[in-house]
């Protein structure tokens, strides 16, 4: 551990310490770079810990860093159970997780179940095998349509663009609801999830704390692979309901009790899916008491900076979790979307509207998840083509930017790239000119920035016992804001009209802007002691 890290005790040593955990989110390859080649690492994750546990966060989710081609950044698994060596080997990793746990912090790490590369060993070894062998029984290989079988089996599109299926030299086609270096397992195969079992028990024998499930809604698909509804848009994960024969199968729940099943032999830890379910019901379905811990709900990330989206937003994740053993579960943004400073507006407009959505995110009751670089208020950024790494860039021919906007690196300090992420200058995605005041040493020595916001948010969310429940009350509030009370005594108004409004009565607590005149401005957030 860094000599800047104290030793800490985890915040909570209970079993349920993931009720009302902030998580960070580490997108491993732009958070770090401890090795020095433009790529962020587990090395830099260590170096990066006093940081970590400055801002308050209570465990890490670390994405994927197995051993992968990287057609989709590490989302295209070769070998589950080892570490890529340009992120580091399984001594560093070790390292990283004793260091962490010694500062309070646990870890958290990917699991991706729903597909292998295609350079995993079982794939080559399905390819070689040809029709009807064992090795392509763990894969979704089947027989093509028409008279030549020329084409694919169904119509199911790719979440990247393009078609599903890709064919193999002996005629048969494979199923890749993503990439074609990413083709679906079949969970029906038992041999399929006793692997997923193994790799779980890895990580949890060397001590992690928990897995983020990738595509939690993906593993199982229907009898006879059917066509679907066609879709005007399909991509993304978005949920497109029950004629999306892709996602939310019924048999999906048969896994997630059989993960929950191994992680209930480690106690203390946890499982987090990655859901696009938007109905409420379909959603707690995966949190019932033998399945998830929790689940994300992405309402909040999806609704636009508006009064009655925000309040939806929050009523319908709540409900979801209201018959269930789960808690709820935000999230503002991720390495899927675009960053929510960019989403309301961008410049110094999204900063402030992302101030106040940190408030309301971290008053709300249950678990939080922080992406990289939203404790420093970091913008999306505006690539050139030429840079562009996502699958979706070139499987959509070039009509669908992807997702690269939302992981450009984390700025650390100085006033020119790479901004301390790395001691080189060039990074695997280019970061802008102009980031010297974004950078987290800058952001530490000024009490108004947003860093300072963040930890202060998560001191007092921590520490104080307003923030004690796991329900809310609604409270009447003017035209276009939003106030909620909680348990504790914890009041949370915020101002999304066009003019500043009355601070309620109660002792402020933190606010995301100047509220000293006794009003709230718009575009801000309070958090108030009732």
């Amino acid at each position: 551990m860094s000599s800047l890290t104290p030793a800490r005790p985890f915040r909570r040593t209970d079993a349920d310490w993931w009720r009302d955990a902030v998580f960070y989110q580490v997108y491993i390859r732009s958070f770090a770079d401890g090795s020095g080649d433009g790529v962020g690492d587990l090395a830099g994750i260590r170096a990066r810990l006093p940081h970590l546990v400055d801002l308050g966060v209570d465990a890490l989710w670390i994405t994927p860093f197995y051993p992968s081609p990287m057609a989709d950044h590490g989302y295209d698994v070769a070998d589950p159970r080892d570490v890529e060596p340009v992120f580091g080997d399984l001594a560093e990793f070790d390292a990283l997780l004793a260091e962490a746990h010694a500062a309070g912090i646990r870890v958290t790490v990917d699991l991706v179940p729903n597909h292998t590369s295609d350079r995993h060993e079982w794939f080559q070894a399905a390819l070689a095998a040809g029709p009807g062998s064992p090795e392509r029984a763990r894969y979704l290989f089947r027989d093509g349509r028409g008279p030549d079988g020329a084409e694919p089996p169904n119509n199911w599109p790719s979440v990247f663009g393009g078609p599903a299926w890709s064919r193999v030299p002996d005629g048969q086609w494979y199923l890749h609801i993503f990439a074609p270096e990413q083709p679906d397992l079949d969970f029906t195969n038992p041999e399929v999830l006793a692997d997923l079992e193994e790799t779980m028990r890895f990580w949890l024998d060397r001590g992690v704390d928990g897995f983020r499930i990738d595509v939690a809604h993906g593993m199982a698909k229907p009898d006879g692979l059917p066509d679907m509804e066609p879709m005007e848009d399909t991509g993304l994960l978005d949920d497109h309901g029950p004629g999306d024969h892709r996602f939310d199968n019924d048999g999906v729940h048969e896994v997630h009790r059989r993960i929950r099943a191994v992680l209930d032999e480690y106690p203390c830890t946890m499982a987090v899916g990655e859901v696009w379910v938007s109905d409420d019901d379909r959603l707690a379905d995966y949190l019932r008491a033998d399945e998830l811990q929790l689940a994300f709900n992405f309402k909040l990330l999806t609704a636009d900076w508006d009064a009655d989206d925000l309040r939806d937003a929050v009523v319908h994740s709540l409900e979801s979790v209201a018959h269930v053993p789960a808690p709820a579960c935000w999230v503002l943004s991720n390495h899927d979307r675009p960053r929510h400073v960019t989403r309301y507006g961008g410049g110094g407009l999204g900063t402030r509207r992302a101030r106040a959505a940190a408030l309301l995110q971290l008053a709300l009751p249950g678990a939080a998840y922080v992406y990289n670089g939203d404790e420093l208020g970091m913008p999306d950024v505006d690539l050139p083509d030429e840079v562009l790494q996502d699958p979706i860039w070139e499987r959509s021919g070039h009509t669908e930017r992807g997702r690269d906007a939302c992981r450009v690196p984390v700025p650390w300090s100085g006033t020119e790239p790479s901004y301390g992420f790395s001691a080189q200058r060039d990074t695997w995605l280019p970061m802008p000119g102009g980031w010297g005041p974004l950078t987290a040493e800058a952001q530490a020595a000024d009490p108004s920035s947003v860093l300072s916001l963040y930890r202060a948010a998560l001191a007092l969310r921590a520490s104080s016992p307003a923030f004690t429940g796991e329900s809310l009350e609604w409270l009447p509030a003017p035209e276009g804001c939003l106030a909620f009370r909680r348990p504790g005594g914890l009041v949370c108004l915020v101002n999304l009209s066009a003019q500043a409004v009355p601070l309620p009565e109660g002792r402020v607590l933190l606010a995301s802007a100047d509220v000293a005149g006794g009003a709230l401005p718009t575009d801000s957030a309070v958090w108030l002691q009732a």
